[in-house]
């Protein structure tokens, strides 16, 4: 299966949500779904970021865009998780991680220094037409809920124009600037 890029088709999925409901993202066709992908319910990283787009709810609302979190942890967990922390955004169990590799969000990563198999943090945008719009891969918790609002609001640049930075051209390297020669002490004349 190839990398999901901007432009893919999101891949569908139905899963059981916290409080039991089930979503689907076939269901939420014709919206703005953000989906983030995070390893483990009530551990610090994820608890920011889980945090982060709770505090951001009504702001995400407002724009129209539906928010959900997924992880594999169970149903019962997250429920804990929601209660503890008073978290708002539905939160999605892919116990078999099915979703996430899907998606392309379960593999090999660092972690304290070695590596380990795991939910590589990432969130996706999926548009109203069912494609991407947008792909954070490796998602640093600072700032992040932050930047996808700017990038959702009305008049802002569209997503598919800030997906993937280019990676830029290197530096042309500037030609080593020669060192004057050393001025040698002048000699002493005999007298």
């Amino acid at each position: 299966m190839s990398e999901l890029v901007v432009g893919s088709d999101a891949p569908g999925f139905e899963l059981e949500r916290d409080g039991g409901e089930r979503v689907s993202l076939a269901a939420l066709k014709g919206k703005t779904v953000v989906l983030f992908f995070y390893p483990k319910d009530s551990t610090p990283g994820c608890t920011l970021e889980a945090r982060g787009f709770s505090a951001a709810a009504a702001q995400f609302a407002k724009a129209g865009v539906t928010v959900l979190g997924l992880s594999r942890d169970s149903v019962a967990s997250h429920c804990r998780f929601r209660d503890k922390f008073d978290l708002t955004v539905p939160l999605l169990s892919d116990p078999d991680l099915a979703v996430h590799r899907a998606y392309g969000v379960w593999g090999e990563k660092m972690m304290y220094g070695r590596k380990v198999e795991g939910t590589v943090r990432s969130t996706f945008v999926v548009g109203p037409d069912g494609r991407l719009t947008h792909v954070f891969r490796g998602v640093r918790v600072d700032g992040h809920v932050n930047a996808l609002l700017a990038a959702l609001a009305p008049g802002s640049t569209p997503l598919a124009a800030l997906a993937e930075p280019a990676a830029k051209a290197p530096a042309a390297k500037k030609p080593a600037a020669k060192k004057p020669a050393a001025k040698k002490p002048a000699a002493k004349k005999s007298s």
